[in-house]
């Protein structure tokens, strides 16, 4: 239960009168509870914000946080603060009421129903189809951090190749997101184009490394470049989320300089992460770096 104690500062609970049993256990061998979760989620909102700020969030709803089970819902859920904002996008299934994010009494609201992480698109409400960001996941086949943290380093070093800025997190669990800023325009579908030919030429270029293949027994132990967080509607979690995971560990922007194979991501956590926050933020230039991907679209296709 030491490890709670070090969880957020100590706040005073009317602060947080819409968290339902907020001594509820999320994290059984840290002691963290919802109420931790609240309190991390709005200590770290301020640079959480620009973020989510209208962007349309999914719902990953674990209502016994690690001892039970965890279901997705993307229509917002019946019980959210009046007058939340959101945004009606039509599937072939039908409309969806997506919740945008952008405030921190939606962000509280969503931890009360039981979000852990935060999911969000890569478009916003305003411009649903132009993402504001081109997101590669790496997924280790090994387990293995490490894996993913060198595989980071290859696709920072194409990257740079095509002129292109990029920033690292860790994905809260044994994986890596690179995020490229890009100014609004390209339709989603291109952009998916252009992170599927990117993703093919670096595995092909590093086969024992790396992975472009869709089919999981094809892929062995390398790590998994996979460019499919691009496709319309989908998600991933964003920068300061809180996984579903041992430790509570935190998706975590980083400075290039700290990837290295020895990197342990759960050392990022609710628990100790007040003290990142005191540090320099990685990520501090990440909107001023928007960029056209024109001229890269191009080199990659005469490659």
């Amino acid at each position: 239960m030491a490890s709670r104690a070090r969880a957020a500062k100590s706040t005073d609970r009317s602060s947080f009168k819409g968290i339902t049993h907020p001594d509820k256990i999320f994290w059984p061998d840290e002691g963290y509870t919802k109420l931790d979760l609240a309190k991390f989620y709005e200590s770290v909102f301020p640079k959480l914000r620009p973020y989510v700020q209208g962007h349309l969030l999914t719902l990953e709803r674990c209502p016994d946080g690690m001892a039970g089970e965890c279901f997705y819902q993307k229509e917002m859920p019946k019980g959210m603060p009046p007058g939340t904002p959101t945004k009606a996008i039509r599937h072939k299934t039908g409309i969806t009421h997506y919740v945008v994010g952008g405030s921190l009494e939606t962000q509280l609201a969503l931890v009360n129903f039981g979000c852990i992480a935060l999911h969000e698109m890569a478009t916003t409400g305003a411009s649903p189809r132009q993402p504001e960001w081109i997101c590669f996941d790496l997924d280790p086949q090994s387990g293995e951090f490490r894996d993913a943290a060198q595989a980071a380093l290859r696709v920072k070093e194409a990257l740079d190749g095509l002129r292109l800025t990029c920033f690292a997190k860790t994905s809260g669990s044994r994986g890596m997101h690179v995020f490229v800023p890009i100014r609004r325009g390209p339709d989603a579908d291109d952009v998916l184009a252009f992170a599927r030919k990117f993703c093919e030429r670096l595995a092909a270029a590093y086969p024992r490394e790396l992975t472009a293949e869709h089919s999981i027994e094809a892929r062995g132990e390398r790590v998994y470049l996979d460019p499919f967080r691009n496709a319309f509607g989908q998600t991933v979690v964003t920068p300061f989320s809180v996984r579903r995971r041992p430790k509570a560990s935190v998706s975590t922007p980083l400075q290039w300089s700290e990837i290295a194979p020895r990197l342990d991501p759960t050392k990022f956590n609710i628990g100790n992460f007040s003290k990142r926050l005191q540090q320099s933020d990685p990520w501090a230039d990440f909107f001023r770096a928007r960029q056209s991907i024109t001229a890269a679209v191009k080199s990659l296709g005469k490659l």
